[in-house]
């Protein structure tokens, strides 16, 4: 399905024929486990297409919109991320030059906790490796932040606050993870990632 508001195409995704038991909490470990690590960043974009997996829908649908030089990357983000059919996606397109322009993507995925979880990625063509992309993972949890810090992320450097109330982990030189309480027991985890 596709409408044109403000000026962007809206590509509606409502299931990906993907095998369903690879769903995963995109911010989201076991309890007492580690963050997941980053996933590994092919040395280029279509690299991810041509390491033997085959092209995820999200990717097919892309490319058959005109999507074509960051195929490649899209096709590492979703699968890194677990994309199934049990996900929602959007994909919102440039209404021209849809090969030369930022494409984002926005998701809605189950988590292990029973929730959802919201992910914003941005593909960026014509970049010093083909197509950079970046994305954030936001998973709310009914628990406070200290514990989301000792029982899902212990193995994090803990980098401090912002300023106030947002705290911040290390992951990595690309990876981040960010807590900010929510509510009055609750806490919200961003993952940020970005694929140079």
């Amino acid at each position: 399905m596709m409408s044109k508001p403000l000026g962007m195409f809206f590509l509606l995704l409502a299931a990906c024929a993907v095998a369903p038991g690879l769903a995963q909490t995109p911010a989201a470990a076991p309890q007492g486990a580690a963050a997941p690590a980053a996933p590994a960043v092919p040395s280029t974009p279509q690299a991810a297409v041509q390491a033997g997996s085959r092209p995820h829908p999200i990717t097919l649908a892309a490319a058959q919109q005109g999507v074509l030089s960051c195929s490649g990357r899209i096709n590492q983000v979703v699968n890194a991320l677990g994309v199934t059919d049990k996900s929602g996606v959007a994909l919102l397109l440039p209404p021209a030059q849809q090969d030369q322009r930022l494409v984002p993507l926005v998701l809605e995925m189950p988590t292990t906790q029973g929730g959802s979880a919201y992910i914003s990625a941005t593909f960026a063509p014509n970049q010093a490796n083909g197509c950079g992309a970046n994305y954030d993972a936001v998973v709310y949890w009914p628990k406070s932040c200290d514990e989301v810090t000792q029982q899902s992320y212990a193995s994090l450097k803990l980098l401090g606050r912002l300023i106030k109330d947002v705290v911040m982990l290390d992951c990595g030189t690309n990876m981040k993870v960010f807590l900010l309480p929510a509510g009055a027991a609750g806490c919200i985890s961003i993952k940020r990632e970005i694929l140079l």
